[in-house]
């Protein structure tokens, strides 16, 4: 400390040896002197300030597309990018379900909630059309849209698939992902991101999943041709996987609550994942922390997918 060489200084002067040994000191006093008085400024970032960090997704504006309640992987996903310095657009498909939306909506700082049915192209074009009158570019687009005829969600794939069902399937849970990316392209920032949520049942049969399995598996095939094609101007896309959580869609499944425990005790982190955790992947992943992610399936499953048994 500076009292010890103060008295390390009345010692010296005793013996006379000051003149030898006071330089080197009196030079150390000086610099911690000057430290203590000079502000550090960095060379390339000009003077350090203090205050709240900015998020990963600072500045960019998000198309969120299939929040239909408090439960939804998508509000999930719009919680976590809100947090993260995202501006919101959201979509809704009947004037029910609007109300809904436009209140959560207005939790996360956004009045723009645009009606949007993914099965019809003419619904696409308008709404990219009414997006575009609001925000000159878009950062990143979330898919969140999956549905099947309850039918086909239950017992033995060959005994309840249908022609019908297997269309209704593919069109709504994987043509549409490509559909918004084929009319919304002129709209991507040259930096953009797609992502679009995925399931195990894709790459595994499942039980009761049935026709939703060869619907993921279409959706996850989209993503990798997307990605190819569309990485020459800039933009990402990947699916995130996610374990079984409790969503009004999920419910249509057969047998979901007993597929929740089985997960649950299997998985290596021992409980379901949460839509939390899904959205703090997604938000990441439309970050530029991501940059050099894509056509990427990314497993937020808590291990499930990578277990052989449960221990």
């Amino acid at each position: 400390s500076l009292e010890n060489d103060s008295n390390l200084t009345g010692l010296l002067l005793q013996q006379g040896s000051t003149s030898a040994c006071l330089k080197p000191m009196r030079a150390h006093l000086s610099i911690l002197a000057h430290t203590r008085r000079a502000p550090y400024n960095a060379p390339c970032c000009g003077p350090l300030t203090l205050g709240l960090p900015m998020g990963i997704l600072a500045g960019k504006r998000v198309l969120i597309v299939g929040v239909a309640s408090a439960r939804s992987i998508a509000w999930g996903i719009a919680q976590a990018m809100f947090r993260e310095g995202a501006e919101l657009t959201y979509t809704y498909q009947t004037e029910r379900l609007g109300e809904r939306v436009l209140e959560m909506a207005e939790a996360t700082g956004s009045s723009l909630c645009l009606p949007l049915d993914v099965a019809e192209d003419q619904a696409i074009m308008g709404m990219y059309e009414a997006l575009a009158a609001q925000w000159n570019s878009v950062d990143a687009i979330v898919h969140s849209v999956a549905f099947a005829p309850r039918d086909q969600l239950a017992g033995n794939y060959l005994e309840s698939v249908t022609r019908e069902g297997f269309r209704i399937a593919h069109d709504i849970s994987s043509y549409s992902f490509a559909a918004l990316a084929k009319h919304g392209r002129q709209l991507l920032s040259p930096s953009s991101a797609l992502l679009t949520l995925s399931y195990l049942g894709a790459v595994r049969a499942i039980p009761n999943y049935n026709v939703m399995g060869p619907a993921k598996a279409s959706l996850e095939a989209n993503v990798r041709f997307m990605a190819a094609e569309l990485g020459a101007t800039g933009t990402r896309v990947n699916a995130i996987s996610a374990g079984p959580i409790k969503t009004l869609a999920a419910a249509g499944i057969s047998g979901f609550r007993s597929m929740l425990q089985t997960v649950a005790n299997a998985t290596p982190i021992r409980r379901n994942v949460t839509i939390e955790d899904v959205g703090n992947a997604a938000a990441f992943l439309c970050s530029d922390l991501a940059a050099g992610i894509t056509g990427e399936i990314l497993y937020v499953d808590g291990g499930y997918s990578r277990v052989g048994m449960s221990c």
